[in-house]
């Protein structure tokens, strides 16, 4: 296979505090829609707790690496989607939002730099979280948030495999 067209989506967070699991939702739904209507070759779906190295290691090689994480941002609008794209090997700043985990994307992004091991075009989407406590279960904004952003993932793994194909 063409690493090119290897393409890594990959749920960063915690399935067992409530928001910080929408990563997990996202990657299971894609799951599902890929029952009806397979994923282009080469796709590949993850989960991960956002360790750098476990993040690193999953999206290595890949031409395209989507991750998908809760955020929290002050002031907060639970279910509120963030488009991040690397630019120049680094992660902009969003205003205010943050990752819901103690080292954060950029860390791996920092790390993964480093090692030369970043993927040909790294996205990540973040989503604005309400509630990280313990427990079981995504917010209604929050939840309203997981099939248009599985959709919209599944249209931007398309747009980049026929892209590619078309070199």
């Amino acid at each position: 296979m063409n690493l090119a067209t290897r393409t890594a989506v990959i749920g960063v967070g915690n399935d067992f505090r409530h928001d910080d699991g929408v990563g997990w939702a996202v990657v299971a739904r894609l799951a599902e829609q890929a029952e009806k209507r397979p994923l282009p070759s080469g796709a590949a779906l993850f989960v991960c707790d956002g360790n750098p190295a476990r993040l690193i290691t999953l999206w290595e090689g890949a031409g395209l690496a989507i991750v998908v994480d809760a955020a929290h941002a002050h002031p907060a609008h639970p279910g509120r989607l963030h488009r991040l794209e690397l630019d120049g090997g680094q992660l902009p700043r969003t205003s205010g939002a943050t990752s819901s985990h103690g080292l954060g994307l950029g860390d791996a992004v920092r790390l993964a730099r480093e090692l030369g091991r970043l993927p040909g075009q790294l996205v990540v989407y973040a989503v604005e979280g309400a509630d990280s406590s313990l427990g079981k279960g995504l917010s209604a904004s929050v939840a309203a948030a997981v099939v248009p952003l599985a959709d919209r993932i599944a249209e931007e793994i398309e747009h980049h495999w026929g892209s590619v194909r078309t070199r």
